[in-house]
């Protein structure tokens, strides 16, 4: 009996690409056996402190020492820089792992071809089967190594730290050890009443402004594009322009001209409501206006984008589902609502959805009009307009509560995406779509 699979699988786990000389594909062979060697005398070095760093996040704090009578620095681990390098190496290291597993089944493979009489193709045959049959997964492989380095991996250690200490001003290395605490960081964040009342009085006002800030920017954009789209209105591209406008600045440069316009002492809308006898307002430094300015504000932003997203899909519904409405005597309340919401909210839920998920992230609307503030006094480094990514960036660069800034950015990650899942596999383009398939 043949049993080529068989021998060029054990040889193949034995050590990469003996199965593949085994099977007489030797440029193949060498390449996977080149990679090994390689390998091995990286991870010899440094496999071993890789998990000790994971372990312990090291042992030795920096101090001095007197030597002769003077101080002496004596420098010591440095917790982050161990937990980074410790985790590179073990991502590394699974990768090389996924490496043996393709060159045993690769193998395996050949070998099974052996046994049925086949010849193995040589180095040329594997790339001509590459370029003809895997071609787009192989050109997926770099982007993939920098999506895997730069995103994954971020998001990994992020991940890791909300299980440590590392916090401002008892364990900052290296002149102080970082350790694990396991989930003592999410059960501080959640139950000790300094922190908690912080997380849900911010938790509850993301989720306000993401529900608010959504809705007005999106049936504002749906009653512009209407408004705009009627039959009669004469200079339509002008109008498009004039509205489009907001959307064509800067989003940086229009907050921060709002946020001089709504300026308590001197903005100049506070300004006009002098001149007209009416009463300033706080627009800025009181939590409810403040609330209520940011919202305004984002709609001033959001609105044009959401227009133009609506005008496209109303171009795209047939003439003659209007007509035949009318012909059955429907009123323009009756269309709208039996064929032009259902058309456009069919097409843009997605959409709507994604506008929902990036509210609840939007930092700059944020940021860059109140700063979170106004300040609440009953609140741990947060503001009273504060959303959970700003706190959290407060948190990181002016607290360096690096723990406690990663348990609040996994929360936000669990929201949004368990609530952009859920919903978008609700729709009924996703739906359709899946029934296609």
């Amino acid at each position: 009996m043949k049993r080529h699979r068989t021998i060029a699988a054990i040889l193949s786990t034995i050590f990469m690409g003996l199965g593949q000389i085994y099977n007489r594909q030797f440029i193949k062979g060498l390449i996977f056996l080149a990679a090994e060697a390689g390998s091995l005398v990286y991870f010899i070095n440094k496999l071993g402190d890789a998990f000790w760093g994971m372990r312990t996040l090291g042992e030795k704090t920096q101090h001095f020492e007197k030597v002769n009578g003077i101080a002496k620095l004596v420098k010591g681990d440095h917790s982050i820089f161990i937990l980074i390098q410790s985790l590179i190496v073990l991502i590394f290291f699974v990768l090389f792992l996924i490496a043996w597993y393709m060159n045993i089944k690769d193998a395996m493979k050949t070998g099974a071809a052996r046994d049925k009489g086949e010849q193995a193709g040589g180095f040329k045959a594997s790339i001509r089967y590459i370029l003809d049959y895997k071609f787009a997964q192989t050109f997926l492989i770099v982007p993939s190594i920098g999506i895997l380095m730069f995103t994954i991996m971020p998001i990994i250690f992020m991940i890791l730290l909300a299980f440590t200490n590392y916090s401002a001003p008892n364990h900052m290395p290296p002149a102080k050890l970082v350790d694990w605490v396991g989930f003592e960081t999410f059960r501080n964040l959640l139950v000790l009443k300094s922190w908690s009342h912080t997380f849900y009085g911010v938790l509850t006002w993301t989720i306000i402004w993401a529900i608010l800030s959504t809705i007005t920017t999106y049936f504002g954009g749906l009653l512009v594009a209407l408004l705009v789209s009627q039959q009669g209105i004469k200079f339509k591209g002008m109008w498009r322009a004039i509205l489009i406008i907001p959307y064509a600045i800067p989003q940086m440069i229009s907050l921060l001209l709002m946020r001089n316009l709504f300026n308590g002492q001197f903005g100049p809308i506070n300004q006009y409501l002098k001149y007209f006898g009416l009463g300033q307002l706080p627009w800025l430094t009181d939590p409810f206006w403040a609330k209520f300015t940011v919202i305004v504000v984002n709609m001033w932003v959001g609105i044009p984008v959401s227009m133009l997203l609506i005008m496209g899909v109303l171009t795209t519904i047939p003439r003659d589902m209007y007509e035949a409405a009318e012909v059955d005597g429907a009123t323009g309340y009756q269309k709208f609502r039996i064929i032009t919401l259902p058309m456009v909210l069919f097409s843009t839920a997605p959409t709507l959805i994604a506008q929902f998920a990036g509210n609840i992230n939007n930092f700059n609307a944020i940021f860059l009009l109140t700063n979170g503030n106004p300040v609440n006094g009953n609140y741990q480094y947060a503001g009273s307009t504060d959303l959970l990514v700003t706190w959290l960036y407060k948190l990181t660069l002016d607290q360096n509560k690096y723990n406690m800034a990663s348990a609040v950015g996994i929360i936000i990650f669990i929201i949004v995406a368990g609530f952009s899942i859920y919903n978008y596999r609700r729709t009924k383009s996703f739906q359709e779509e899946d029934m296609i398939q």
